[in-house]
């Protein structure tokens, strides 16, 4: 098979910044990931999901002649049951973002985690609406340790479905119940369809595609959600902000921290102690003018819109 072609940094990136940075990195001969996009080629098996991996009789790979595996898996039932689990992964990581978020406000709430404060008691009175959570003449600790107990039964709701669900259009909930795919639980339908792309089970591939999205409306209208409210009462709600965005945020005369991931407990915790006076004395005996924060990815976004915080 023939090697890709190297682009150049101004073929690889739009974005002036980061096409001078690769220039660099390729006269000193840094790896990057546009690099190594250029050096591996694709699986062209593995990009139409027609490799199936799910058990020990395989890989089965269904190319040419061979349009079924060992099991008897059709090239439809393949490509499904790979769709569906790279769903899972994906509802079951927003989703323990949630979690996690719903397990720091019941700490908060509770005296455990006291360098989390509810910052929008408004949202956290709207959420207790949402999740069924009595609020007239109650301690806003007593709200959010019970708000924090029903977002946590949502994971492992044993009846009904999830309490958001009613949140969406009544005509999109109508949809959903007919179509059976309205989320149960959180944590169930991640497990469901898990379980349906093993070897023995579900091999029809519509079957299997209705409960991938039975499974993606469990994050988005569930884990998701929550978590997005969740933050908004510990940290805050958004609002606009004015910033800076690009490589041109990095200071050279500073200490540069880079916030980079998917919790915002840690994030929010990390501008704290950016602003900390003895550790921005502690950079300046170093030699460092300050301490200059910055972020990339999902959670910078969130320090960005809370807090100014570039990116």
């Amino acid at each position: 098979m023939a090697k890709k072609k190297m682009r150049t940094p101004e073929e690889a990136s739009r974005d002036q910044a980061a096409a001078a940075l690769l220039e660099r990195a390729y006269r000193l001969e840094i790896e990057t990931s546009f690099s190594r996009a250029d050096e591996i080629v694709p699986c062209p098996i593995g990009a139409e999901g027609l490799c199936c991996k799910n058990c020990a009789m395989g890989p089965c790979r269904l190319v040419g002649k061979t349009d079924r595996g060992v099991c008897g898996a059709t090239i439809a039932t393949v490509v499904a049951r790979n769709f569906c689990r790279a769903v899972a992964v994906g509802a079951a990581s927003h989703s323990d973002h949630g979690r996690d978020l719903a397990y720091t406000l019941l700490g908060a709430a509770e005296g455990h985690a006291p360098d989390y404060k509810i910052r929008d008691p408004f949202k956290l009175l709207e959420v207790a609406g949402y999740l069924g959570v009595k609020t007239d003449g109650r301690p806003l600790e007593e709200v959010a340790r019970d708000v924090a107990l029903a977002a946590l039964g949502e994971f492992g709701r044993v009846q009904g479905e999830l309490l958001y669900v009613k949140r969406a259009p009544p005509k999109r909930q109508e949809i959903w119940r007919k179509l059976g795919i309205s989320p149960r639980s959180i944590d169930r339908e991640v497990v469901d369809l898990l379980h349906r792309t093993h070897i023995g089970n579900d091999q029809d591939a519509e079957h299997l595609l209705d409960q991938a999205m039975r499974c993606a409306l469990s994050d988005g209208w569930g884990g998701s959600m929550l978590a997005t409210d969740i933050s908004d009462i510990l940290f805050g709600t958004p609002a606009p902000v004015r910033s800076e965005a690009n490589l041109g945020v990095l200071r050279e005369d500073q200490v540069n921290i880079i916030i980079h991931g998917h919790e915002p407990t840690l994030s929010e915790m990390i501008v704290a102690a950016a602003q900390d006076p003895e550790l921005i004395e502690y950079a300046k005996s170093k030699g460092a003018a300050g301490i200059n924060l910055a972020g990339i990815c999902c959670t910078a976004n969130e320090t960005l819109m809370r807090e100014g915080i570039p990116l």
